[in-house]
């Protein structure tokens, strides 16, 4: 059992999983923001070109309406079956902003890091050479080349 722990602690600690924490959290701080630009910004744009009609009121009913009735309200407060494409269309539409706001907010992070001057790792000297007669590769301080058993003046 402690075994178990001491992996677990070892799992949770690690930089990954801090950051996909953290980037589960700012998600949903993202959503609350999003779901209003979407509804008291984006809906009543479409809402008017559309001609004034209440985006989310869009549905189609699936079952019999003997009373008749009107809005979407009524219709499930009387169990009528509805599809609510509507409400299908604002959820796609929230779904792209929030994913291209996320996609934003990746790009500066990404912008941001760029910033950050990498340190160059010094090159690497060539540890083989090629044999001018054969093309073999060959170690870089061979006078001769073991394939071919060409000597080499380089």
């Amino acid at each position: 059992m402690k075994k178990f722990f001491q992996e677990f602690k070892a799992f949770i600690s690690k930089g990954s999983v801090i950051d996909m924490a953290v980037g589960v959290v700012i998600g949903a701080a993202f959503q609350g923001i999003i779901k209003s630009v979407v509804d008291d910004v984006i809906m009543p744009f479409i809402s008017l070109i559309t001609g004034g009609m209440d985006f989310k009121s869009w549905y189609v009913v699936l079952g019999n309406n003997p009373d008749n009735l009107q809005t979407l309200d009524e219709l499930k407060a009387a169990g009528i079956a509805t599809f609510s494409y509507g409400n299908l269309i604002s959820a796609i539409i929230y779904f792209l902003i929030l994913a291209f706001v996320v996609f934003l907010l990746v790009k500066v992070i990404a912008g941001v890091k760029g910033l950050v001057p990498k340190k160059d790792a010094p090159k690497a000297e060539p540890t083989t050479k090629k044999c001018p007669y054969c093309l073999s590769e060959i170690d870089i301080k061979a006078t001769r080349c073991p394939r071919c058993t060409s000597e080499l003046s380089e």
